[in-house]
């Protein structure tokens, strides 16, 4: 900040501005190594401790406006992948997004520490085959808009607008909009939106 000498600000502006200048550091590192592929923030971001991408091939990464990557976030695309992350979502601790198709998430999103969201499973029935020979079945992951997905969770199916997965849960199969889920693997605990949204093959 020119004409301001830092050492007499209050400690706490001193605490801010340093992560502010770690993080456009960490962001134009990020820029000049990745110039073989798509790599696009639509404004501010926050890029915390940690962030690291992992893109070999021609993959996308697109970030929206005051996405805030507190501390930790990996992220690996590989072939043709595209992931994008709507504007104002948080991830606060410790995530790791892996993409070979698509994985979009929306808007003002929150992901609570030590997650997993990836858009592919390993197969393993082939019994006369290591596992890592077998390949993957993999299909497009989508987050809606104001999901909070808690800590601990692996993500590997939809998670609907504003829906609610609890702590530890393992999302397999697509969570519907406005709802709590939990478990392993997630199910369905309570409908929280418009009573004239509910799905009608809802059974809670």
């Amino acid at each position: 900040m020119p004409g301001i000498d830092v050492r007499k600000l209050p400690w706490h502006a001193r605490y801010r501005a340093g992560g502010w200048v770690a993080s456009r550091w960490r962001r134009l590192l990020i820029e000049v190594t990745h110039l073989h592929c798509r790599v696009e923030f639509q404004g501010p971001a926050h890029l915390g401790p940690g962030f690291a991408l992992n893109i070999p091939d021609r993959g996308t990464l697109i970030v929206g406006r005051g996405v805030d990557f507190r501390r930790g976030f990996v992220c690996e695309i590989s072939g043709n992948g595209r992931v994008e992350i709507g504007e104002g979502s948080i991830f606060t601790s410790h995530a790791m997004v892996q993409c070979t198709t698509t994985i979009t998430i929306g808007r003002g999103c929150v992901f609570g520490q030590s997650l997993l969201i990836a858009d592919g499973n390993h197969r393993f029935r082939d019994p006369n085959q290591h596992m890592l020979a077998q390949g993957y079945d993999f299909r497009p992951v989508r987050i809606g808009d104001g999901a909070f997905v808690a800590s601990k969770c692996t993500v590997l199916a939809d998670v609907g607008e504003r829906a609610v997965v609890g702590a530890n849960s393992v999302v397999a199969k697509p969570v519907p909009a406005f709802c709590l889920a939990g478990g392993v693997p997630a199910r369905v605990l309570e409908y929280f939106g418009p009573p004239e949204h509910r799905p009608a093959d809802l059974g809670v």
